[in-house]
């Protein structure tokens, strides 16, 4: 009678049956290696491999330049000599823009003012007037506290707008500190209240001596300094301003 053709599973089965019997059969046989007619010098030195051709290797990528660091204030050697024509210089110069548009405030003061406040940048709404918001405020009434009048105080940021984040070894390197010197020595003031100590660096202090410093040199002239935190920490923090206060009747006590 016909038979019934298996189907693929069961061929499956049945080929790997047979394949499992005969590898049990030569394990009983004591065979459990593979063999070769031909004899094999395991000592033999190895053949030198054959030689490729050489390998062509992708170039290494270029990292990019830095972007060339301007000089802040052109040429210092057009750097204005009076402290009138420096205020309008510090408006007009284009390298003083610093990528904006936005008009940038000027110091203000007279010259050999009994006090100069020097600032790290302008408030983040100052326009025409520096130091116009909180910040500005809290220093005028520790200007009449101590005993000055407004108008007689010279007050100065080392940087010309407002630039948070700002890098200040990069702008070291651009000769921003050369600036703020160039700026004390015009003004000629006869104290400096340096408030911020990412600028006591270029203004040639060591900002891990704040607490110590007490002098500034700029050009011909030394300056009775004193170094105190910057204004927006001043502003939030009462016990700096109570230490910058404490050191400020200090030092007056001494004078």
């Amino acid at each position: 009678m016909p038979t019934t053709p298996a189907s693929p599973a069961e061929t499956r089965e049945s080929a790997l049956r047979a394949i499992e019997a005969a590898q049990a059969w030569w394990r009983e046989a004591g065979v459990d290696c593979d063999f070769v007619e031909e004899p094999v010098d395991w000592l033999a030195q190895p053949e030198p491999a054959a030689q490729l051709p050489h390998a062509v290797t992708a170039p290494k990528p270029v990292a990019d330049a830095p972007p060339p660091t301007i000089a802040i204030g052109g040429n210092r050697e057009a750097w204005p000599q009076s402290l009138p024509a420096f205020d309008s210089w510090w408006l007009a110069e284009p390298s003083l823009a610093m990528g904006s548009e936005i008009s940038r405030p000027a110091p203000r003061g007279p010259e050999n003012a009994p006090l100069m406040i020097l600032v790290p940048q302008p408030e983040a709404e100052d326009r025409d007037v520096l130091l116009s918001g909180l910040q500005g405020g809290m220093l005028a009434n520790m200007i009449r506290a101590m005993g000055f009048a407004a108008d007689e105080v010279r007050l100065g940021s080392v940087l010309p707008r407002h630039t948070p984040g700002a890098d200040w070894a990069r702008l070291a390197d651009a000769g921003l500190g050369t600036l703020a010197l160039h700026h004390v020595a015009l003004a000629k003031p006869q104290r400096l209240l340096v408030l911020g100590r990412s600028i006591l660096p270029l203004l040639g202090a060591d900002p891990e001596q704040a607490a110590a410093l007490d002098s500034i040199r700029a050009g011909d002239i030394a300056v009775n300094a004193l170094a105190g935190r910057e204004p927006a920490t001043l502003l939030a923090m009462a016990p700096a301003r109570r230490a910058l206060w404490h050191r400020w009747l200090e030092r007056s006590t001494d004078a």
